[in-house]
């Protein structure tokens, strides 16, 4: 049987360009999660480029660490944080190996599989909200560490995989400032979503955090 081309996985060298080409390029392609509950299915809405070495808002900037190695590897695999003690954050790798780049996923819509995620988001007041913001996209994709350097572009049994899908054409795609980045990082409008996408979070400038008095 022919798989459509929306269907076919994306292959590693669509990751291996500038994070500034693939970024934006994301936006409609389809994240797989397979899960022992059963898959999940999601179309992205929302990314943000962080450009390693070039970019103080990236983890990288400052060089390798244990927490950040998966970023200098090869491109299209996942790299996963843990922030504020609570949650999980996903990305992909991007640019040639050795030079550390990534996609951080900020919002998508759940097409497949809402009901396994309505249960790992039971906070969420409608469908709409189930992955509204990179925290709730992992929650509600049930993504953790144990994916940190998953191979998301390889055709053998994974647990993540990312499909062509059906991109979002040039005039409908937004670009602004990144949420919630400080200092020289902030002036970047690398955030890019697709324009009035009701799975888009809403933009919030960096809260500088005050000392209690």
């Amino acid at each position: 049987m022919i798989t459509p081309p929306d269907r076919m996985p994306l292959p590693r060298e669509f990751f291996d360009r500038p994070v500034l080409e693939v970024a934006p390029d994301l936006l409609g392609r389809v994240l797989v999660r397979t899960t022992p509950d059963g898959p999940i299915t999601l179309r992205l809405t929302e990314v943000e480029a962080y450009d390693g070495p070039n970019d103080p808002g990236s983890h990288a900037y400052r060089g390798r660490t244990p927490r950040n190695k998966v970023m200098f590897g090869p491109p299209g695999h996942v790299y996963v944080y843990f922030t504020y003690g609570m949650w999980h954050c996903m990305n992909f790798v991007c640019g040639p190996e050795g030079r550390p780049s990534g996609v951080l996923l900020r919002g998508g819509e759940i097409i497949e599989g809402a009901e396994l995620a309505r249960k790992r988001r039971l906070s969420a007041r409608n469908d709409k909200e189930l992955a509204k913001g990179p925290a709730r996209l992992a929650t509600a994709l049930g993504v953790d560490r144990a994916l940190d350097g998953t191979d998301a572009c390889t055709t053998a049994d994974t647990p993540l995989r990312v499909l062509a899908g059906t991109p979002g054409p040039s005039d409908q795609v937004s670009s602004g400032p990144r949420t919630g980045v400080s200092g020289a990082g902030a002036v970047h409008p690398w955030r890019f979503w697709i324009t009035n996408d009701p799975t888009v979070s809403p933009y919030r400038a960096h809260t500088p955090k005050r000392r209690p008095s």
